[in-house]
């Protein structure tokens, strides 16, 4: 069976899930694949991080259809910035450029991610394996086969993902080690559902946002789930 992993920011780590319920969790993106390759060669990945960057004015159209397909939860789907303000030196600067090359600021809560984009940018362009973007409000309601009326912060909303996660086989153990101490439970539950739309990639089975895929800096960028 092939061995897929979902995977999600957690403050200062990644956390994974792997198909095989087994979690994972480091600082880095390039320490966490390894860690999880030991127990057995990952073949894809899913991660909760835009792959594939703007390069001005208009937004990805991942952004567009996936804002738009997951109802309420829309606020949850961020317009991904452009490479030039991702690199800025602090926030002032890159809301500088956006306004610049976006004609709009960026929020704080992008910008908290700039560098998770940055390492995602370059561990895909260097990695032999399939690295895949995914949302997890868009894997819930593909999943559900409706809209998440409750956001994942809420005990509705947390209980609402962990039942949807069982009916699909992802039961959790109460135990994660390492990464149940550093990962929030909504974090855990996104890395699951990351992994959930990771099998279906594997298997043929996945929706691709937008499709055909679009062409970003080099890469062939659309939300799976």
């Amino acid at each position: 069976m092939v061995r897929v992993m979902g995977v999600d920011a957690a403050g200062r780590n990644w956390v994974a899930v792997a198909s095989d319920l087994r979690t994972y969790a480091s600082p880095t993106l390039v320490g966490l694949l390894a860690a999880a390759d030991a127990d057995g060669a990952v073949e894809v990945v899913g991660i909760d991080i835009p792959i594939g960057l703007p390069d001005g004015l208009e937004p990805r159209e991942a952004d567009v259809l996936v804002r738009k397909a997951v109802g309420p939860r829309w606020p949850s789907v961020f317009m991904t910035p452009p490479r030039t303000v991702l690199a800025a030196p602090d926030y002032q600067a890159a809301s500088n450029e956006a306004r610049r090359v976006m004609r709009k600021g960026i929020s704080r809560q992008a910008w908290a991610l700039a560098a998770r984009i940055l390492e995602v940018d370059e561990v895909v362009r260097a990695s032999g394996r399939q690295i895949v973007e995914v949302h997890p409000e868009m894997s819930f309601t593909v999943l559900a086969g409706r809209f998440i009326p409750a956001a994942k912060a809420t005990w509705a909303g947390l209980e609402d993902r962990r039942r949807l996660l069982a009916e699909a086989n992802f039961v959790l153990p109460a135990n994660l080690g390492p990464a149940g101490l550093v990962a929030g439970p909504d974090d855990v539950l996104d890395a699951a559902v990351a992994c959930w739309s990771a099998a279906r990639v594997a298997a043929g089975e996945a929706a691709r946002y937008p499709d055909p895929p679009e062409l970003l800096d080099g890469i062939a960028s659309c939300i799976h789930a």
